[in-house]
């Protein structure tokens, strides 16, 4: 091998050493919003602190639980497709994991994009954090959250101080975007509007109030206050992929588990590193000829 090809392969070699070890760094430091971890709150399609009412023909899919109250009532005429948990073990440790989660989802951080006035309505929105200008958030309008293409994608929204929708308005999910990954902190309390259409799961401070036919597709957890429904459908929705935490059967603990998105790129560097190795290789034969 003459001295251009050595130089040449050398420098070959050395680019892919830096690429390699720079590829993970890169995709790490790289915005990446992680799903907040429910562990057993996963579980509930409603949860309270103090009381669940409901007034009509409720139906909630999914476990109820409420802790340290005791007071639930309005079942029936409302149906229950799953267990309920009421000032027990149970409903206590999920409500211990609803504060940590709670905790997580308030202190995220970098923030996307914070909504002049909090209106959400008539918009569409990429996976990240979301805060509000006037600390309230209100959907007046179809508001469109687009997973672009990934059932990982995490939408978190950080109400300093209430959310609200208004009457037969609706969230849309589209392109793999999932109601599961879709986080809805509220420091003060939520009210969903008159046949309104939502979807994610609201983590309040204090309390949930779904007006008459409000549809949710995902859970109503509320720390402290009550939760208060009225003809309502609530379906607790399992991830179809894209769930960064296993949902511990309860009332076992959740552990995490690594998410693809970080794997990938680490697969990538080490591909490069073995094309490394073999032009070393390559090069060391031919230095020996």
């Amino acid at each position: 091998m003459n001295k251009n090809s050595k130089s040449s392969a050398f420098k070959v070699l050395a680019l892919s050493v830096i690429v390699g070890v720079a590829l993970p760094v890169v995709a790490l430091a790289a915005p990446y919003t992680q799903q907040v971890n429910l562990a057993t709150a996963d579980n509930f399609a409603v949860l309270a602190g103090s009381a669940i009412t409901n007034t009509g023909s409720t139906v909630i899919n999914g476990n109820v639980g409420l802790a340290p109250g005791s007071a639930i009532s309005g079942f029936p005429p409302g149906l229950i497709n799953g267990t309920q948990y009421i000032a027990n073990s149970t409903a206590t440790k999920a409500k211990t994991d609803l504060v940590t989660a709670y905790n997580d989802a308030a202190s995220r951080t970098p923030v996307t994009q914070v909504i002049a006035a909090g209106t959400l309505g008539n918009t569409t929105l990429t996976p990240g954090v979301y805060t509000s200008a006037d600390s309230t958030f209100e959907i007046d309008g179809p508001l469109t959250l687009d997973g672009e293409g990934d059932a990982s994608s995490v939408f978190i929204f950080q109400a300093a101080s209430s959310l609200i929708t208004a009457g037969a308005s609706t969230v849309i999910l589209q392109n793999g975007a999932q109601a599961c990954n879709v986080f809805w902190q509220v420091t003060s309390s939520a009210t969903l509007g008159t046949n309104s259409i939502f979807k994610g799961n609201i983590l309040s401070l204090t309390s949930i109030t779904a007006t008459t036919g409000a549809d949710i597709v995902g859970s109503l957890l509320a720390r402290n206050g009550a939760v208060t429904l009225d003809a309502n459908t609530i379906t607790n929705e399992t991830c179809t992929g894209g769930e960064a935490f296993a949902t511990p059967v309860l009332p076992n603990t959740g552990v995490g588990t690594t998410n693809a998105n970080f794997l990938a790129p680490i697969l990538v560097s080490l591909a490069v590193l073995f094309v490394a190795v073999s032009s070393l290789y390559v090069i060391r034969t031919n230095q020996n000829r």
